[in-house]
């Protein structure tokens, strides 16, 4: 019994069978594959054991910051009202969030991106540099935008493992396809923070007054976190070179007995009338039309930072693109659909972040202070302006684990952070930042925003995540000694409200 339960996965029969088998030189195969290999499968197995599901702990926390709020002598009416409140307050943000999702996807799952990637699985020539590829596509990809990485880096990883010459660890590429969820993705231009805290529109009152207005100009664009991004590209591609298993120990999609091949393509034949309309490119080119036009009017009178710090232009732009990139509208609106899914975790936890912040920042205690000002007071005694940037990436690190949502996080986070940066002067721009590269750590490891990666791939978490957290075990002391080297270079400005 317990031998059939152990070696249930296809995973775990090959690796038995390695650990049994001699290789030419007489030594055992499992000794071979390194001891980074081997942290790694023991730590894909706790995470799957112990990690629990995000709604469950979104849940948990709106409860202690309720309890704790009524318990610090706010009345329990605040305290209900700030939670119905706060529940409905960042609807615009959610959907503007979701739609990144199915953005990404869709530009992804278009018949001419996956050309392209099948192009670019056919320049390695090993399987270490065929991961190190993936690595480097999810990296970059993600600095322009995280659906769009997830899903294409993992394509690319599926079209590589069809290269049976290369003997491609499947794993360790389905790792570094995730690697910029954990490395890059809050840097670029579909960070949440950065994208909240340059949408006025999409901020509650409450949190506008502490934090202002702050510009991509001030946060993704300053050279500081140029720099920072810069040096996490190199690192997590190193790494992902580094830590995938030579030909003789790589489990490989055909050794594991997974299918990778090309998916059959849908059919268009029209079987009945309304299917001339679904599968007519003039449809799908009358809205491309429309949309360029909008689109030339944004970025004319915004300029393109402009427009693109704007998550409505922002979305648009992807949607347009993935709408002309799939010329027909039964194509597009198929792609939609199996981006959906995806979307459920934003649609249902987001509120109960929204309903967290509001607690925070408008439920006060007998003595007038909320608990954001007391978080802030406490993170106020236990930094100064040069150990801040640790101490809050150390934090926001930390609760990144049980919390796996950059913008949902910084909703609960924002309304004290900030303002102890504001007490502090520690730069505002930078303190978001700080947040953005520390809270994008614990996503190597934590499996929910892995499951699109699993779905393609055919892999279980536990399978992934052992190489994804060597990963964090490089980039953590890495993203922390920047964030407190860097900030000493900037400036402390006050907090800039929206014009009339």
């Amino acid at each position: 019994m317990h031998g059939a339960h152990t070696l249930g996965s296809p995973i775990q029969r090959y690796a038995y069978t390695l650990a049994f088998q001699k290789n030419d030189g007489g030594e055992m195969s499992r000794h071979e594959q390194g001891i980074a290999v081997r942290v790694a499968l023991r730590a894909c197995a706790w995470a799957e054991r112990w990690f629990p599901d995000p709604f469950a702990v979104a849940a948990l926390v709106l409860v202690l910051v309720a309890v704790t709020a009524a318990a610090a002598g706010a009345p329990a009416v605040s305290v209900a009202r700030a939670f119905g409140d706060g529940f409905w307050s960042l609807i615009p943000f959610t959907m503007q969030m979701c739609f990144v999702l199915i953005g990404g996807y869709v530009v992804a799952d278009s018949a001419p991106m996956t050309a392209a990637l099948e192009w670019l699985a056919a320049r390695p020539r090993s399987g270490r540099g065929a991961v190190a590829l993936v690595a480097a596509t999810a990296v970059l990809l993600s600095l322009l935008h995280w659906g769009l990485a997830l899903i294409g880096a993992t394509l690319l990883a599926r079209a590589l493992a069809r290269r049976e010459e290369l003997q491609m660890d499947y794993r360790a590429a389905g790792a570094a396809a995730y690697v910029g969820l954990g490395a890059t993705w809050a840097l670029g231009l579909s960070s949440s923070a950065a994208q909240l805290q340059a949408n006025p529109a999409s901020m509650s009152k409450e949190l506008l007054a502490v934090t202002g207005v702050i510009p991509f100009s001030e946060t993704i664009f300053l050279w500081q976190s140029l720099v920072l991004t810069a040096v996490l590209v190199v690192v997590s591609i190193a790494v992902a070179w580094f830590t995938a298993p030579g030909p003789t120990e790589a489990l490989t999609a055909q050794r594991l007995g997974l299918d990778t091949s090309r998916p059959s393509p849908a059919t268009t034949a029209q079987r009945r009338p309304a299917d001339v309309l679904e599968q007519s490119p003039l449809l799908s080119m009358a809205l491309v039309a429309l949309g360029v036009g909008w689109l030339w009017h944004e970025f004319t009178a915004k300029g393109p930072i402009g427009a693109l710090s704007n998550l409505n232009s922002y979305n648009f732009l992807l949607l347009i693109l993935g709408l002309l990139l799939h010329w027909r509208p039964r194509r597009f609106l198929d792609s939609v659909m199996r981006a959906v899914p995806g979307t459920a975790g934003i649609l249902i936890q987001f509120p109960l972040y929204g309903a967290v912040a509001q607690i925070l920042t408008s439920a006060p205690a007998a003595d007038g202070f909320t608990l954001s000002a007391r978080l802030a007071e406490v993170l106020t005694h236990l930094s100064t302006p040069g150990s801040f940037p640790v101490v809050v990436g150390l934090y926001s690190s930390l609760l990144g684990f049980f919390v796996p949502s950059g913008g949902g996080k910084w909703l609960i986070e924002a309304p004290y952070v900030m303002q102890a940066a504001n007490d502090l002067h520690v730069h505002l721009g930078w303190t978001v930042q700080v947040y953005n590269a520390a809270e994008a750590l614990p996503n190597l490891v934590n499996p929910i925003w892995m499951l699109p990666v699993l779905g393609i791939l055919g892999l279980r978490a536990k399978d992934m995540v052992g190489f994804s957290v060597l990963q964090l075990v490089v980039h953590a002391p890495i993203v922390l000694f920047l964030l407190w080297l860097l900030s000493g270079t900037l400036i402390y400005h006050a907090p800039v409200m929206p014009g009339p």
